[in-house]
């Protein structure tokens, strides 16, 4: 999927400026960008509930809203289902709003009943449903007709640890079929433990994309984590600078044009009994925030 140029105005508010980028197809990939960046209007636009002012987006290489909508997931972060309703006939109902039989749509409530340990449900009300019951339920109505675009806004929100790892373990199973994921969230911890590639937008712009593992590298700060037998304190050397110091556990930065062969040698000839020996990648978190406040002081 390409977003080439994408533009949104609202008033005076603009809150899409100029968007491209891509979400190759069958990745994992996160929507990352504070309160206020432009995450739920690119959605809207996604998913055709709003329409840019300029730009398009392609979906293998024809515009999006040329092929329909039937092979989108939605799952706002917002629920928005009928509370007097059980929760086997909404999602039945919805089930047949995009296209299913009345068999069919059976069959695959009950599927995932199963595999969400939800038997016993189907006459449960929504509004008896604590929050988190209440995510499962919406899960399933985003992913029963099977569709091969899945966007999820915060799908985590309201579960309980338990819970969020079954639901995550669905994700990936969903994944390795080849489904491409656009995964929305603030929580940086589980973006990086989700997403191959990412892209981040804040005040309507996009400030970084790429995969995860290439935006930490470049990001990288020549930083070196340390851990010695014993506690001791290091030999002084212009090569490097101690950041931390716990017990035997060091955080060293890497001085002007020293190569970490130079570091390790002078540890070795000062016979510090090297045990373990890492550089130290940034935080998708420490960069979000670097690059946020980065752009705010422009």
């Amino acid at each position: 999927m390409q977003f080439q140029s994408v533009s949104k105005r609202f008033g005076e508010l603009q809150a899409l400026d100029q968007v491209s980028f891509a979400i190759p197809r069958g990745a994992m990939f996160g929507l990352l960008g504070p309160n206020g960046a432009g995450k739920t209007t690119l959605i809207r636009i996604m998913t055709n509930i709003i329409g840019a002012d300029s730009g398009s987006i392609l979906y293998e290489g024809k515009a999006l809203d040329s092929y329909g909508f039937g092979f989108i997931g939605y799952m706002p972060e917002e629920k928005g289902m009928y509370k007097k309703m059980k929760v086997g006939e909404l999602l039945l109902y919805l089930a047949r709003l995009k296209g299913l039989s009345k068999a069919d749509a059976k069959d695959r409530i009950h599927y995932w009943f199963q595999r969400l340990d939800m038997d016993g449900w189907w006459s449960k009300k929504i509004q008896e449903l604590s929050k988190g019951m209440q995510q499962k339920v919406q899960f399933i109505a985003t992913v029963i007709h099977e569709p091969s675009l899945l966007i999820l806004d915060e799908p985590f929100s309201g579960l309980d640890p338990v819970n969020a790892e079954v639901l995550k373990k669905e994700i990936f199973h969903l994944h390795s079929k080849g489904i491409t994921i656009v995964f929305s969230t603030h929580r940086m911890e589980q973006v990086e433990e989700i997403c191959e590639e990412i892209v981040l937008i804040n005040k309507g712009k996009v400030l970084l994309n790429g995969a995860v593992a290439d935006l930490k590298n470049n990001h990288k700060k020549n930083i070196y984590y340390l851990k010695t037998d014993e506690p001791g304190s290091l030999p002084p050397s212009p090569l490097f600078s101690v950041l931390t110091a716990n017990d035997n556990h060091y955080q060293l930065h890497l001085e002007g044009d020293a190569t970490v062969n130079q570091l390790l040698q002078s540890l070795l000839n000062h016979q510090v009994p090297v045990r373990e020996f890492s550089e130290v990648l940034p935080s998708l978190n420490e960069i979000f925030i670097q690059l946020v406040k980065g752009a705010t002081h422009e």
